[in-house]
């Protein structure tokens, strides 16, 4: 345990003593093991993942009942911008990360705490991937919807909530041609070879900087290779991967993370044998959730696909923590890069990644 230690922060239910905790403690691997509500994204290994790749401090703020068991947090990486100004993100390249509550926390109570936590470590600003009450020096952020399918009754059931045409009838002519088989990767070549390809190819085509090759590798040995998700693959005849997922597990919780395709064989529907794959198994293995991921409120299409297997769209809300809300980014600016990616060749969509991710975290 560090040095930091948070004041009390009252509130009718709860007292929380808010704490700055290793994201390795045991306490807190016991904790988001046992919660029904957490996702991949709580576990350390996703924490480990992104600091072994980008050099980042890790921490836990937490909150600690009498017994000395977690019983509220949320996992922080401290970003380090370019003039060396810190910052708290919870979490980096993280969909959603809402706060993990046990049953005598007060979510209030913990935000106020998380509030306090920033001011005094003079942290500039504390960015999380959730919605906290409204409050002097909350700021709310919205552009995002994100997508969950409930994973309720049989795979047969499952199936027959999904759109007719957007996807059943699609899911039946992929398997009655009969020309893609899909396959669990089982070696790290399997993620940062054959997926990798597709990943860059699928990055360099939405015009978007690519993820650098040792971040999979943290992502295999972190998180895949000890089974806290799996990599599925799409192969055409001849074994040739053509599309491929990256899935994360939580507790009851299955997240699609990473995907990428090579558009030449869109004619046989990998995405959609992919994804029905991926579904039906999480509904055998007993996942209550499916979660699609982020998606922006622009990319109509993508909505519309995820929406067509029976998943519910909600808001995604972000809160900055600051003194001044924060400066929205320029879409105009983002919109001129993605043009100038898409024309350039994939090496430089691959330095783009390599040079900015440490910074946009």
């Amino acid at each position: 345990m560090s040095s930091l230690t948070l004041a009390n922060v009252s509130s009718p239910s709860a007292t929380v003593d808010a704490r700055e905790l290793n994201v390795s403690d045991a306490r807190w691997h016991d904790f988001v093991t046992r919660h029904p509500d957490a996702l991949a994204f709580h576990r350390p290994e996703w924490v480990e993942t992104i600091a072994a790749c980008y050099g980042h401090r890790t921490l836990l703020l937490g909150a600690v009942n009498a017994r000395g068991d977690v019983d509220a947090g949320v996992p922080v990486i401290e970003v380090r911008s370019l003039r060396r100004r810190r910052r708290w993100v919870a979490l980096p390249f993280t969909d959603s990360c809402p706060l993990l509550l046990g049953p005598s926390a007060s979510s209030d109570a913990f935000a106020a705490a998380l509030r306090t936590a920033r001011t005094d470590a003079g942290i500039e600003s504390f960015e999380l991937r959730t919605q906290l009450a409204l409050a002097p020096g909350v700021h709310h952020d919205s552009d995002a919807v994100i997508h969950t399918t409930r994973l309720t009754g049989s795979p047969e059931n499952l199936f027959a909530r999904f759109h007719k045409s957007q996807v059943q009838r699609n899911v039946r002519r992929a398997e009655r041609d009969g020309k893609l088989t899909i396959r669990r990767g089982v070696q790290p070549r399997d993620l940062t070879e054959s997926y990798y390809r597709l990943h860059v190819q699928t990055r360099r085509r939405l015009g978007m900087p690519v993820q650098p090759r040792r971040f999979f590798e943290s992502l295999w040995s972190h998180m895949l290779a000890p089974g806290h998700g799996q990599l599925l693959l799409a192969e055409a005849d001849g074994g040739r991967p053509v599309a491929g997922a990256v899935l994360l597990a939580g507790t009851r919780t299955l997240t699609y993370k990473y995907g990428a395709s090579d558009d030449a064989f869109w004619r046989l529907r990998p995405n959609n044998l992919l994804f029905w794959h991926a579904l039906r198994t999480a509904c055998e293995e007993g996942y209550d959730r499916f979660d699609w991921g982020r998606t922006d409120l622009g990319d109509h299409g993508l909505r519309a696909f995820k929406s067509g297997w029976a998943a519910d769209e909600q808001p995604l809300v972000y809160t900055t923590l600051a003194d001044a809300p924060p400066k929205a980014e320029s879409g105009r600016a983002l919109a001129a890069a993605r043009v100038v990616l898409r024309r350039s060749p994939a090496f430089a969509c691959r330095l783009a990644g390599e040079l900015l991710y440490r910074y946009a975290a």
